[in-house]
């Protein structure tokens, strides 16, 4: 058997934020006559016992990660997540940040492969936005370049039916520009489910093969404001991580502009506010988002922008929302369950994928570039899926 290197189960360890004691726990160890579970913990974090088979695979999978990095000569280096937009609000669980380390540099890694696959087949074209915009250029003029770049027509877009639907019309027109764009929430199950707390988008740049992902654990009438923010990113050059918190000047540029797209600040002067309370308030501003396929919040972020609601009544808002929003996403996962009402796996892996990945990879993959494997490797599924996914009719 291979020598592990105690400072990589270390590495490991920290990643997710486990304390020796947490750990202990987690990975079946008990405390004994000689020696406590931390202790017998410490003695394999040491060096001086050799941990079991048994004990490694534990360890995977509390870990969250692969066998075979548990057998590394040394720890890796941290997941580069570019800049780091984000104000992070206190008591966020340790592990959030773990699993986003993980995602980061997994979809790193499939861009690597992508970037790679469209230079040597020659399918590759110069993404010739990337670093068009500067922030001093200000607001409007971002706004005014970016509607110029995606033909993006808000009555079109405010004309589907739904904000999914709405958000389909934005993502076909950022995807046309060269840019993928990936609904990412989790690292493959529930478990793993990553808040907006820790990050609501992030933005690859390149030349090449842009990347933007969305965390879908947001709400959905917040993705194509989302996906707006991340793009800016990608017109000021910027590869980085955001979340739900804007307390520094890139953030709050980006959010601007992207709000100016989605409501532009003339159109905000129809919304009257006549309650004083938080509900009433909230209710009035769900009532002016829900027909321009938008999400309360980021109106009452525009509110708060133009200086019409004060910083704590805001956040007073934010919070009501946030709590209708949870109390709704608990009913539906209540009226889901037990139900085979829902779409496909695969149809559900489509959308998330979306189309402009879904084509390349099959272009690809019919041209005998990607194998079955690296096909499935771009795509986040097991090989043995990637034609199923092709054949499979997306709905979305």
């Amino acid at each position: 058997m291979p020598i592990v290197n105690p400072d990589v189960l270390i590495w490991a360890r920290e990643s997710m934020g486990f304390s020796a004691e947490e750990a202990a726990r987690k990975i079946g160890l008990n405390d004994g006559v000689r020696a406590s579970a931390i202790e017998k913990l410490a003695a394999i974090e040491s060096g001086e016992k050799a941990p079991s088979r048994p004990q490694l695979l534990r360890m995977s999978q509390q870990y969250k990660k692969p066998l075979l990095t548990l057998y590394m000569r040394e720890p890796p280096v941290r997941g580069n997540r570019g800049q780091d937009f984000r104000t992070l609000p206190a008591g966020l669980p340790p592990e959030d940040n773990a699993y986003l380390d993980v995602l980061i540099r997994d979809v790193q890694a499939r861009q690597s492969l992508l970037r790679e696959t469209l230079v040597q087949e020659d399918d590759a074209e110069p993404v010739r936005f990337i670093g068009r915009l500067t922030m001093e250029q200000g607001v409007t003029h971002a706004a005014n370049v970016l509607r110029e770049l995606l033909h993006f027509e808000l009555d079109d877009f405010r004309q589907n039916r739904t904000v999914e639907n709405a958000f389909k019309y934005a993502r076909e027109h950022v995807e046309a520009k060269g840019v993928f764009v990936l609904l990412i929430g989790n690292l493959g199950s529930h478990h793993t489910n990553i808040s907006t707390s820790t990050f609501r988008g992030f933005a690859l740049s390149d030349d090449i093969a842009p990347l933007i992902v969305i965390n879908d654990q947001d709400a959905k009438s917040a993705w194509s404001f989302t996906l707006l923010h991340e793009i800016v990113h990608l017109l000021l050059a910027q590869t980085g991580v955001s979340n739900a918190y804007a307390d520094n000047q890139i953030e709050k540029f980006c959010n601007d502009v992207a709000s100016e797209i989605l409501l532009p600040a003339a159109e905000l002067n129809n919304l009257v506010l006549e309650d004083d309370d938080i509900e009433g308030l909230t209710n009035s501003i769900n009532q002016f988002a829900v027909p321009r396929k938008i999400s309360g919040r980021m109106v009452a972020y525009r509110l708060l922008r133009s200086e019409r609601i004060p910083q704590q009544v805001w956040r007073q808002i934010e919070g009501h929302m946030n709590q209708l929003w949870l109390a709704a996403r608990g009913r539906q996962r209540e009226a889901n369950r037990g139900t085979d009402s829902g779409p496909s796996y695969y149809i559900v892996r489509r959308y998330k994928l979306g189309n402009s990945l879904l084509n390349f990879t099959q272009r690809m993959m019919n041209t005998g570039a990607l194998t079955a494997t690296r096909a499935g490797f771009l795509l986040g599924v097991k090989p043995l899926k990637v034609h199923r996914l092709f054949q499979t009719t997306n709905a979305a």
